[in-house]
């Protein structure tokens, strides 16, 4: 099989544009689609100069707004420009359109006429914006209408059950001529692992214009071939990944993968999104997962879906990193501990939390490991959690004080703060100013003597911590812990240290 390509959408307002585009990605990509529905009217009309100001092989692509696209005049206007487009052949041939997308129901003679006449292949395409596609296999057989057509299906999953149907469906194909993608942010796998669905291509876009396509969420070629190391990956290697939800943004990709380049192993980390950790264990067992790390709302669900709990994970009650064995069995693991409890000792420069007192903010899934750390670390804690209920069940696990999360808890939080240790998502990828709904601790004021360490680490410094710098206090983010827990799955998914 061979190995797909990397597409650069472009949807700039005009040609020059696309083409500035192109010259920055020219060393990361394969192919370029120019959407030509995105362009200014009069742009339009010069189409058929675009192959020969790109130099890079081109599909053309009028898509319609049903389609997900913003084309609305029409298709006798559509077919016009098309034709524009296609006409006065070239005899050097990269000069010309290399491809053309037509719907499954744009049938207009002279145009695939001309098209196949001319030596371009016609991607003869399916979307769906809104729900799943099912029968994948059998409809794409009946979209090919020749040797020469790319029959591409592209949906919008409704859960990972969706995409997993995409790794069904794909693994009865023989050749690498179709194109499947599962649209969205749950789609993700599907564009990253195109050579396991023996994808023809995978579609990309440039950072700059992601917004234009974010329903789709498009990868940057840059990520795809630097991060997940695109152009390696084959139907042999061997796949890892991090699931959670809604998981928007995760740094796991960048340190996993680079480990298995510096390893030379033929391994790929991905992101899998689902609200579902059930749905997560059937699409790992059909797409061949062999490791996951796992992270918000499903570390404590893990323990009952997985065959056998290693005694920290189950002594946490919560499980971040579970690994198929040589058995086919799936075990349960927690690196949040050696990960915390590592870049905790760090910032605060000591062996242990003999004679301080604690405040853990949070009472979920990772703060479970973080209060089984505290407790073998000699500290007095209090849990803190917006609802007292959870706070109480994971105190009374090692005899810590509870209380509400909330400005009537202020004097308890005060003697409980040598150091704050913040364990919600609170913050996560905010950079505005402190507000109640960026931080976890708005009604506190830092006396500059709290010592504060938040687990979040995009951004680098959240609304608490640059509140806590700016009254004085030491802060820490968790990259850190992300690190250390992270080099302990690579050693428990791969028998090698990081």
């Amino acid at each position: 099989m061979s190995q797909p390509l990397i597409c650069l959408t472009l949807t700039g307002k005009t040609l020059k544009e696309d083409v500035e585009i192109i010259e920055k990605y020219r060393e990361y990509i394969d192919v370029v689609e120019l959407r030509a529905d995105f362009l200014n009217d009069d742009e339009r009309l010069v189409l058929r100069k675009f192959p020969a100001m790109s130099s890079v092989p081109c599909i053309l692509t009028i898509r319609r707004r049903v389609d997900g696209g913003q084309f609305i005049e029409g298709e006798a206007n559509r077919s016009v420009l098309f034709a524009k487009a296609l006409s006065f052949i070239d005899q050097d041939t990269s000069r010309n359109f290399a491809y053309v997308d037509f719907e499954e129901d744009f049938h207009v003679s002279s145009l695939q006429d001309a098209a196949t006449a001319y030596g371009l292949r016609i991607i003869r395409s399916i979307h769906d914006m809104k729900n799943p596609i099912a029968n994948i296999a059998q409809r794409l057989e009946r979209l090919r209408g020749s040797e020469f057509e790319i029959p591409k299906i592209a949906f919008m999953p409704h859960s990972l059950d969706d995409v997993k149907m995409v790794f069904d469906e794909t693994a009865k194909l023989k050749d690498s001529n179709h194109i499947v993608v599962a649209m969205g942010p749950m789609g993700t796998p599907t564009r990253i692992l195109s050579a396991k669905l023996k994808n023809y291509l995978t579609y990309a876009s440039p950072s700059e214009t992601q917004g234009n396509l974010a329903d789709l969420a498009h990868l940057d070629p840059i990520v795809l071939k630097n991060t997940y190391r695109f152009s390696k990956i084959n139907e042999e290697t061997t796949l890892y990944g991090i699931t959670g939800w809604p998981l928007k943004k995760t740094g796991s990709p960048v340190l996993h993968n680079a480990g298995y380049e510096k390893h030379d192993m033929n391994s790929v980390y991905v992101p899998i999104r689902s609200d579902s950790f059930r749905d997560v264990m059937e699409f790992a067992n059909v797409a061949g997962v062999r490791g996951l790390s796992v992270t918000i709302p499903h570390k404590e669900a893990v323990l009952d879906n997985v065959d056998i709990v290693e005694k920290t994970a189950l002594d946490v009650g919560a499980s971040n990193t579970i690994v198929r064995d040589e058995h086919g069995k799936w075990r349960a693991y927690n690196t949040d501990v050696i990960g915390f409890t590592k870049s905790l000792l760090e910032f605060l420069g000591t062996k242990n939390l003999a004679h301080k007192k604690v405040a853990i903010i949070g009472a979920g899934g990772a703060s479970r490991a973080i209060a089984y750390s505290v407790k073998n670390l000699k500290g007095d804690a209090c849990i803190f959690n917006r609802t007292t209920k959870k706070a109480q069940e994971l105190a009374e696990l090692y005899g810590f004080k509870y209380a509400r999360l909330s400005s009537e808890s202020i004097e308890l939080l005060k003697k409980y703060s040598d150091i704050i240790i913040q364990t919600t998502s609170v913050g996560m990828n905010s950079e505005d100013s402190s507000s109640e709904e960026n931080d976890p601790l708005y009604f506190y004021d830092f006396s500059g003597k709290e010592m504060l360490f938040d687990i979040v680490y995009v951004p680098a410094v959240t609304p608490v911590m640059a509140r806590a710098s700016k009254a004085g206090c030491k802060v820490c983010n968790g990259y850190d812990m992300l690190r250390y827990q992270a080099y302990e799955q690579f050693r428990l998914f791969t028998g090698v240290e990081y």
